[in-house]
């Protein structure tokens, strides 16, 4: 199964695949299957990268899911600037261009804020990419965890965010939240009495492990 951001990019990429084998065997070019070989290897990685896997949600008001696959890079107090202005515990969580790339909702209830911030492309795993790339700002309430902040944030390879998340919308844990293409970085600012559930350089799955509970 296939991410729909991902369609028309695999569209494209077979049908360029199809025509440029065509014409290296029409025209008998030098190395041709070395280049047939590059071609598909080219056509895999597309298909791996948008590959979108089903996953089992374990539905909770007080679990906190990881919003995307990945590895945990940054569990520290931090203060959060930009929406609640005050002490927050940070969890971010590293993609690989290996690692699916669909982001899920972390948990379930009404999105009270969604804003779309424009800026650099700093390497995912920089200190500074948080704050100066670009980056989307989603914040979640529900009666057991409060408000809940999670930030897509593109990498140096990423130059599309996708968000779904509307204000005013009410979303269910688990689910699709949006899509961030090639390589990218997402922090979750959770409460300061949530109990951590994970621990550095650990992977995790997104929509499957519970990564904190309130």
């Amino acid at each position: 199964m296939f991410h729909k951001e991902g369609h028309k990019i695999i569209l494209l990429t077979f049908i360029t695949v199809v025509i440029i084998t065509l014409l290296l065997d029409y025209f008998s070019i030098n190395y041709k299957t070395y280049i047939q070989f590059f071609l598909i290897i080219q056509l895999i990685i597309v298909l791996q990268f948008f590959r979108n896997p089903k996953r089992i949600t374990s539905i909770g008001d007080s679990n906190i899911v990881s919003p995307v696959d990945g590895k945990v890079v940054v569990i520290e107090e931090v203060f959060e600037p930009e929406y609640f202005k005050e002490k927050r515990i940070q969890i971010s969580i590293f993609m690989s261009p290996i690692n699916v790339h669909v982001t899920r909702y972390p948990i379930g209830g009404q999105v009270t804020y969604s804003k779309y911030h424009p800026g650099k492309y700093l390497v995912a795993w920089h200190p500074k990419s948080s704050t100066e790339n670009e980056r989307t700002s989603i914040v979640i309430k529900n009666e057991n965890c409060g408000e809940i902040l999670y930030r897509q944030i593109a990498g140096a390879l990423a130059k599309r965010i996708i968000n779904y998340a509307k204000e005013s919308s009410y979303v269910n844990q688990g689910d699709d939240a949006g899509f961030i293409k090639f390589g990218s970085r997402v922090d979750l600012f959770l409460p300061l009495d949530t109990k951590i559930n994970v621990s550095l350089n650990q992977k995790v799955k997104g929509a499957e492990d519970i990564i904190a509970k309130v």
